[in-house]
């Protein structure tokens, strides 16, 4: 999980229209991916290729909610990622979240949010001691 919901983990509250999703592109992975969201009450996941995550830059299921599959986010792929990630269990359920650091790294657009987002993750770390991550 990284994006709006990942900051708001950490403690920032604003407002996010969608759940962005960093997962692993292959296609059998999205297979399972589809699987999970075909619950959603109008399976807008149904119109998702296994191999569309490879060949877009982000995937978008307008669903109930807004759900967006990425393979990578600012240079940063799955397999990294996933080794900078705070599990969280929600109704039952572990989730993985963007680490702080990780947020950093993804964050790193000309986007008014992720720079409101980058100045709170700064201060964040700052208040512990440490100085943003670089590549």
């Amino acid at each position: 999980m990284i994006g709006g919901l990942a900051i708001f983990e950490l403690g920032l509250a604003r407002m996010t229209e969608d759940i962005d999703l960093l997962v692993d592109s292959d296609p059998n992975n999205v297979v399972r991916i589809k699987k999970a969201l075909a619950g959603l009450p109008d399976n807008a996941v149904r119109d998702v290729e296994p191999t569309d995550v490879r060949e877009y830059l982000v995937v978008r299921v307008n669903d109930e909610v807004t759900i967006d599959l990425m393979a990578s986010a600012c240079g940063i792929g799955y397999k990294q990622a996933s080794a900078m990630v705070l599990w969280r269990e929600i109704e039952g359920v572990r989730i993985p979240f963007a680490t702080p650091e990780l947020l950093w790294l993804t964050k790193q657009t000309h986007r008014e949010k992720d720079a409101l987002d980058r100045a709170y993750l700064r201060k964040l770390f700052a208040d512990r001691g440490i100085e943003p991550p670089s590549r």
